[in-house]
């Protein structure tokens, strides 16, 4: 009984072992992804928001650095850190399942190269700059006498103080050169067959750069899309005048690989504007507005990545 109870047993295990071949519980084939970018993964999520205060105070260290503008008493550079802080926290609380990383914290400015590096560094999937607008003073002229039977004239600079609202701006596709850089260098981008661990590789890589192209086309479309967001906002939800969305060479956001829009958000030397940009209810109008156009946006994204 036991010879027989065994013969079975060894018959047997061919056919066990064809049965479990055959029904496979785990599929090991990986499945097949969009790799132009990590944003196009099927679960997207926006994680990690850049804000950005424009311009600052010179660093005790020296070199160069970037004021800003200037309205009848204060400056653009501490009226966008205000707003900037202000965000950072009205985005934490509303918004509490992403990261802020600030490119400035403290008066002292922050070179623009340094903030694009920040911004790539640490990921981030928006990149929201804050910035006060200015006009530059006009030439008038006006009649000082006569010389001659004909009128002489004296010329004199002014200020122009007619501009009023905000301005949203986009990175502009004159200058793509530096984004192809940041692209290739933060974004994840090749054959899943093939290594490309350099930026040079990368460029040369055909497969890369028809990805690297559509990424550039993404993002653009996101820049405009979450500019015409925030503007809406400000028009709709706030009563601000605006000049609109528009296309510019920035180097803080033609450096930057991810969707950036950079906030004019008033201009300080208008007297009213200065006003508001320097209230705490303008600046916390300012900055919810913002985080509204975030989270309209954030759903959009998330919704279609499901």
């Amino acid at each position: 009984m036991k010879n027989k109870a065994l013969k079975r047993l060894i018959y047997g295990l061919p056919i066990i072992v064809i049965l479990l071949t055959l029904c496979s519980f785990k599929q090991t084939t990986p499945i097949k992804s969009d790799t132009t970018s990590r944003r196009a993964d099927s679960g997207f999520r926006i994680r990690t928001i850049i804000v950005d205060a424009g311009h600052g105070d010179r660093s005790p260290e020296g070199g160069r650095f970037s004021p800003g503008a200037e309205g009848s008493y204060s400056f653009e550079r501490n009226v966008t850190l205000a707003i900037a802080k202000k965000l950072q926290a009205q985005i934490e609380k509303e918004i509490p399942d992403v990261r802020v990383v600030m490119t400035r914290t403290t008066n002292y400015d922050v070179p623009f190269k340094k903030r694009a590096e920040i911004a790539n560094s640490n990921r981030g999937d928006i990149f929201i700059s804050i910035h006060c607008n200015s006009l530059p003073n006009r030439t008038v002229r006006e009649i000082v006498g006569h010389k001659h039977h004909k009128p002489v004239y004296h010329y004199a600079s002014v200020p122009d103080r007619s501009g009023k609202g905000v301005l949203l701006l986009v990175y502009s596709t004159n200058r793509i050169g530096p984004q192809n850089e940041a692209l290739l260098e933060n974004e994840e981008i090749g054959d899943d067959n093939k290594a490309v661990t350099s930026t040079e590789n990368k460029a040369e890589d055909p497969m890369a750069m028809i990805m690297l192209n559509q990424m550039k086309n993404k993002f653009r479309k996101q820049s405009i899309h979450l500019a015409d967001l925030i503007n809406n906002e400000f028009i709709q939800g706030d009563g601000r005048p605006s000049d609109g969305v528009r296309e510019q060479v920035l180097f803080v956001l033609d450096h930057t690989a991810m969707p950036s829009v950079l906030v004019e958000t008033g201009y300080i030397n208008n007297h009213s504007d200065e006003d508001y940009l320097n209230s705490e209810k303008g600046q916390n109008e300012v900055a919810a507005s913002i985080v509204r156009a975030i989270q309209k946006y954030k759903d959009e994204v998330e919704e279609v990545s499901k």
